[in-house]
This record gives structure tokens, C-alpha cells and sequence, in this order.
């Protein structure tokens, strides 16, 4: 018993023998503890992935993954303490929420099963109740496999980002494709093509595949038809004259038993046409025309007609029709695609910063049917649809050029030029947002309240009348756009500017572009200041501004400014 004893203390002497054999040990032990957390619960870092990968599923389509930590501490052991982020996402999927925490409550893991299907598996083999994966399917522009909503992200599109919002807005199924565009239907209008052709990962995860060059992958969202018509989101557009011609005018149409709004918009809706028309016991559905273009809108009096499936819902008559636009999205005016050969003539579509110049590019894309350019490269706008923002503007490939420019030699170097000019109250506002809070997002109030509000009006304001009087003065054939007059009257102003770029005008698009003009660069109106941020003496330097450029204007035989610029 002593010899093999002696032998093992001889053994452990030797000084070489002795370290490396405390190292394999030591690092046995590590292993060991890391197997065991990992069996244990979430609540070290060995779980976190995972969880992260489960909770951005559930999240909804505007969280990023730096932005998951609503569940990240509910698992068994963790004990830490974290303030659960902002979620998004459709009703049905607060209720899952719900009860994956009272399942988590006794005890039961509940991430377990997403788990099992994220490790080693892609999204499109997870069937989890909410979303399955049906195949790869061919997709044209002229002629789209989903017909609803659509949207663009070139940097961090995701499979659950585009399932997320088609499910919000109650559709049945959610495609991506080219690795960045989400399309939503109600229906897949297209045959299946072979699984190897849906090829290109997904630009917000490399992991996962999102569709390829003219093809779908598809999803079926089970859940979303019941938000559907639970949540449905359609907009009363207002009571309307009968059209002369009504089965041209709104090519479908049948009686509805026990009609209610409910019912023909889900009809509609599910014959993917945008509008939906209710006319006593009848539902026509089909889209805005000339024939029905929705611009002389009646008094809602002359639609007073009880539905005979909701007492307290109009259902209009034979003469005066009470019209919903549906969630279907007109895809008449989505084509989109750079000049077939160059231009021979340079148009700038130049503005003041905050004055709308986003917001008329995507207008004057929808109604043309074809890509604006810039004279500046902006990724952040690539990444959302404007093509033409990478093509050099000397091009010739775009039919106008967005541009901040206001020296001689820059105006001078376009033959032509649409001038955007806003409220300045309000494109000053617009373009502070935007330096200190993005496109789409909001200065702080630390911003608003501190030295760089009053640094920004003083070095700003002036620039704002420079601008349209250097444009008035330099530019070659210049048309004068207000954009509270676009607001106004989109339908007049745009065609005028389709007409300036002397294209073809095209009735149909432009009221297809009424029905989806705001596009994704509108600011929510959520966050509007509480307080005037102008005090009397901006104003009356801005006012001064203001007479300045009016008078510019009449001097060349153009409309002044709308009255609303002067502040009352």
C-alpha cells in the first residue's frame, strides 16, 4: 500500500509534472462550473445569447438587439434587478408575453422550446405557432406575390423585424427579398420556386436567409388573422357621391348579409383591393380612380344609414357611399427604376434643410416611377429605399437632384430647379430635429432648452431667406413649390411637378400616391415641444426674413408666401 504511494509523491515532486498537472486541473474545474450554469438557469453570461436571440423574437419590429433586456432577468436564478425596455408588436403578441411570464412564475422555462429550435436551425426551419415557413416563391415588380404593405431596410433587415410588421398590421403572411425588402399579404399570388434560388442572407443577420434576386421566402403568420379583425386599421375616408359609372368605377362588389363596416372591409381586404365602400346592404371594393378619386367628398349627414349588423355604424345608401381605406397597400405607384437612357438636362430639387425635400422625393418617386438623386450620398437613406442616393448626381440616371446648395456656382451648374420652401418656424424646428435626433427623431429637451436652440435660429434663420432668394435670382427656370400648399393639395401640386420634369402624368399614380404619401421619413407628432421655443426677438428677425422672401417672389410675378408663414 505504502509503494504505490511513494510513487505518486515522487510523481507530484517533479516540478514540470507537478504544474501542467494543476493547470489541467484548474481548468477541469472551470469547465465544470460553466457546464453547470448553463444547466442551472440564464442568469451568467452563458445564457445570455440564447435569451437575447428568443427575446428579440418577441420584441417587435423597432427593437434592435441592444435593446432586449425586457426578459433578459426572469430566468430561475438571476436575481438582477433590470428596468424592462419599450416593446412593440401586435396585440395578440402582448398576450403571449403575458403568459410566457406567468409560465416562467411557476417555475416552468418556457424559452426552452426556442431554444431547441435557434440552436444549430435557421428561422425559416422554426415553427413556433406564430410564424411557419412555406417556401420560396417567385416575385415580380410589375406584378407583386404579396400585394400589401412593403418596406426597405438595406442594413439591418431581420426575418422577425418583417414578420413583426406584417403581424401589427393583421396580415396573413409576411416575404422577404433581395436580403432587405419585406413584403405582407393576405394572400401568395405567385408559383414556388426552388428552394436554392432563395439565397441571400438577411442584411440584419447573416444567419439567416431573407429571399433572393426576384424571390420570396415566405412565412404564414398563424396568429394574424385573428388580429386582423380584432385590431383592424382601416381609415374612414369620408361619405362620397355615387360614381356614374360604379362597376367600372369599383369593380367588385357584392350584398352582404347583416352589413357592418367590420364585414366589407374584411371583404375587401381579403380581395386586395384599398378601398372598401359600403352602399346600404351592398360592398363594392377597389381602388381610387378618376372615376371615384375621393376629392369631393359630400356632407357625412347624406351617409346616415344604419348597418343592419351594427346599430351604431353608417352603412350609406344607393346615392351616398361611405368609403374605408383598408391596409391593403396600392401597389400601382411602387415600381420603381433609374432613366433608360440619360438625361440631357440636370433638374435640382433644392431646399432649405427641414423643408420637406425627403418627403418630396419619395411623392415625386411614386407618381414618376422613377429614382431621385442627391448631390450628397446619405446612407441612412440608401438603407431605406433611395436608390439614386449612391448615383452620382452628374448621372443622369435620376429625375431630379435633392440639394441643400445655395452658392452661385452650385445653382448654376442645374438647368433647371423645383424650390421647396416651408414655414421657416417650421423647417427650423424640422432641421434641429434632425441634427440632434435623426430623419425621424426628436432633439432632447436638454438640446431645446441649452445654448444650441438659440446658436442654431441665429445662424440658421438668415440662411433660410438666403437660400430661396439666391435660387430666385440664380437658378435657371425655377418652379416655386410651398410645401404647406403640397400638403394641402397633393394632387394639384404633384402633377404640376410631374409636369415640370416633363413626364408623363399619370392620374391613376398620383391618386395611388395620395393613399400612401407620408412614406418612412414622417415625424410623429407625439413628441411636439409643450412650449413655443421662439422667443419676441427671433420672431421678429424671422418675421423680417419672411416679408424679405415674399417680396422677392411677387417681384418675379410668383405667388408670396401663404399667409400662415407670418406668426399671429
Amino acid at each position: 500500500m505504502l509503494k504505490p504511494l511513494l510513487r505518486v509523491q515522487r510523481y507530484f515532486c517533479r516540478k514540470p509534472v507537478r504544474f501542467f498537472s494543476l493547470i489541467l486541473l484548474y481548468l477541469t474545474a472551470g469547465s465544470l462550473v460553466l457546464l453547470h450554469s448553463g444547466f442551472v438557469g440564464d442568469g451568467g453570461p452563458g445564457g445570455r445569447g440564447r435569451r437575447d436571440s428568443v427575446v428579440a423574437a418577441e420584441t417587435g419590429p423597432r427593437a434592435s438587439s441592444s435593446d432586449t433586456r425586457g426578459l433578459s432577468g426572469t430566468g430561475r436564478v438571476s436575481k438582477e434587478s433590470r428596468r424592462p425596455g419599450r416593446r412593440y408588436g401586435p396585440p395578440w403578441m402582448k398576450r403571449f408575453r403575458k403568459e410566457g411570464q406567468e409560465t416562467m412564475s411557476r417555475g416552468e422555462d418556457y424559452t426552452s422550446n426556442w431554444n431547441r429550435a435557434l440552436k444549430g436551425r435557421s428561422a425559416k426551419d422554426v415553427d413556433d405557432g406564430r410564424a411557419k415557413y412555406i417556401g420560396c416563391y417567385v416575385d415580380n415588380t410589375q406584378k407583386r406575390a404579396l400585394r400589401g404593405v412593403s418596406f426597405f431596410d438595406y442594413k439591418k433587415m431581420t426575418v422577425f423585424r418583417c414578420q413583426d410588421n406584417c403581424a401589427e398590421r393583421g396580415y396573413m403572411y409576411a416575404g422577404l427579398e433581395f436580403g432587405a425588402e419585406c413584403y405582407c399579404g393576405h394572400k401568395v399570388q405567385a408559383p414556388n420556386a426552388s428552394e436554392s434560388e432563395c439565397n441571400m442572407e438577411c442584411k440584419g443577420e447573416r444567419s439567416n436567409l431573407c429571399g433572393g434576386a426576384n424571390r420570396l421566402s415566405i412565412y404564414r403568420l398563424e396568429l394574424s388573422q385573428e388580429s386582423a379583425r380584432r385590431y383592424g386599421s382601416a381609415i374612414f375616408k369620408g361619405c362620397f357621391r355615387r360614381p356614374d359609372n360604379v362597376t367600372v368605377a369599383l369593380p367588385f362588389s357584392a350584398v352582404v348579409q347583416n352589413m357592418s363596416v367590420d364585414k366589407c372591409v374584411d371583404m375587401c381586404t381579403e380581395r386586395d383591393k384599398s378601398l372598401a365602400v359600403l352602399a346600404g346592404d351592398r360592398c363594392h371594393c377597389g381602388f381610387p380612380t378618376p372615376r371615384f378619386s375621393l376629392h369631393e367628398p359630400e356632407d357625412e349627414d347624406l351617409c346616415l344609414h344604419r348597418c343592419h349588423g351594427e346599430e351604431f355604424e353608417s352603412c350609406g345608401n344607393d346615392e351616398y357611399f361611405v368609403v374605408y381605406q383598408t391596409q391593403v397597400q396600392d401597389n400601382r405607384c411602387m415600381d420603381r427604376h433609374f432613366l433608360s437612357t440619360r438625361a440631357k438636362q440636370l433638374v435640382a430639387l433644392a431646399s432649405f434643410p427641414g423643408a420637406g425635400n425627403t418627403w418630396a422625393r419619395h411623392l415625386i418617386e411614386l407618381a414618376t416611377g422613377f429614382y431621385t438623386g442627391s448631390y450628397y450620398f446619405d446612407g441612412s437613406l440608401y438603407n431605406k429605399g433611395f436608390k439614386g442616393e449612391r448615383d452620382h448626381w452628374r448621372s443622369g440616371r435620376t429625375v431630379c437632384i435633392k440639394t441643400h446648395e445655395s452658392g452661385r456656382k452650385e445653382i448654376e451648374a442645374f438647368d433647371s430647379s423645383i424650390l421647396m420652401i416651408r414655414n421657416p418656424y417650421k423647417a427650423l424646428m424640422a432641421e434641429f430635429n434632425r441634427k440632434y435626433g435623426g430623419h425621424i427623431g426628436f432633439a432632447s429637451q436638454a438640446h431645446w432648452g441649452g445654448k444650441e436652440w438659440p446658436e442654431f435660429v441665429k445662424n440658421y434663420a438668415p440662411w433660410w431667406a438666403s437660400h430661396t432668394l439666391d435660387w430666385l435670382t440664380y437658378g435657371k427656370n425655377v418652379h416655386v413649390v410651398h410645401f404647406e400648399n403640397l400638403k394641402r393639395d397633393l394632387f394639384s401640386q404633384l402633377k404640376g411637378m410631374v409636369q415640370f420634369l416633363k413626364l408623363r402624368v399619370s392620374e391613376d399614380r398620383l391618386l395611388c400616391v395620395e393613399g400612401q404619401k407620408d412614406g418612412n421619413f414622417k415625424r410623429s407628432g407625439l413628441r411636439k415641444l409643450e412650449y413655443d421655443p421662439y422667443t419676441p426677438d427671433m420672431r421678429a428677425s424671422i418675421s423680417e426674413l419672411i416679408r424679405t422672401v415674399d417680396s422677392a417672389l411677387k417681384k418675379r410675378n410668383m405667388s408670396g408666401v401663404p399667409e400662415d408663414y407670418m406668426p399671429r
